[in-house]
C-alpha cells in the first residue's frame, strides 16, 4: 500500500477535534485528540486515541474517568493550549476556570458540549496511540454547534514529535 495515499484519504475527513482531560490521584492532565468517535450505539461506548508519547496518556494509564469536551469553531486559543503545550512542562490548567467531573477530571467550563466517560478497556495494539473504550456517565450540550475542525488547526505543533513515542511502541513513553 502507498503511504500517500493512505495520508490523502485520512486527509479528506477533516476530523472535529476534541480536548480531552483525565486526572489521577496526583495530577491532572488534557490533550487535543484528532482520534476519537462514537463505537457502539448499545451499549453506548465512545472510543478515544490517545499518543504514547503524551502526558495524558500516562495520567490516563491510572484514572478512571476522561472528560471529552467538544470543541467549537471559536475554541480555536483552547485548541492551541491543550495541542502544542505538553503537561510534563507546562500546567494548562493553570488560569482556567475547571469543576471537577466523574473520577476528579477536570470539566473545562468554557465548554458547554462534553461528554464524561468512564474507562472499560485499553487496547495496544502496537501503533503509537492506544484506544481507550469508555461508557458514558454524564454529558452536557448548549445545543447544536459548529465543531472545530482539523483543517483550522492545522498550523498547530504538537508539544511531543511523533519520533519521541517509546521503542518498542508497546511500552509506556517516557517523560520529556
Amino acid at each position: 500500500m502507498a503511504e500517500h495515499d493512505f495520508t490523502t484519504l485520512m486527509s479528506a475527513l477533516d476530523s472535529p477535534l476534541i480536548v480531552v482531560t483525565t486526572a489521577d490521584e496526583r495530577e491532572r492532565a488534557g490533550c487535543l485528540v484528532e482520534f476519537h468517535g462514537q463505537s457502539s450505539i448499545e451499549p453506548q461506548r465512545y472510543c478515544v486515541w490517545l499518543s504514547k508519547a503524551n502526558y495524558t496518556y500516562r495520567v490516563a494509564l491510572n484514572s478512571s474517568h476522561l472528560v471529552i469536551h467538544f470543541l467549537t469553531a471559536d475554541d480555536l486559543p483552547l485548541a492551541e493550549l491543550f495541542g502544542t503545550q505538553t503537561g510534563d512542562t507546562v500546567d494548562k490548567f493553570a488560569g482556567l476556570p475547571v469543576d471537577s467531573g466523574p473520577g476528579g477530571a477536570p470539566v473545562l467550563r468554557q465548554c458547554p458540549n462534553w461528554l464524561a466517560v468512564r474507562r472499560i478497556v485499553l487496547l495496544d495494539e502496537g501503533g503509537d496511540h492506544v484506544c481507550l473504550t469508555t461508557e458514558p456517565v454524564a454529558a452536557q450540550t448548549a445545543g447544536p454547534f459548529r465543531p472545530l475542525r482539523l483543517s483550522q488547526a492545522g498550523h498547530l505543533r504538537a508539544g511531543h514529535a511523533a519520533q519521541e513515542r517509546p521503542e518498542p511502541p508497546t511500552e509506556r513513553a517516557a517523560p520529556a
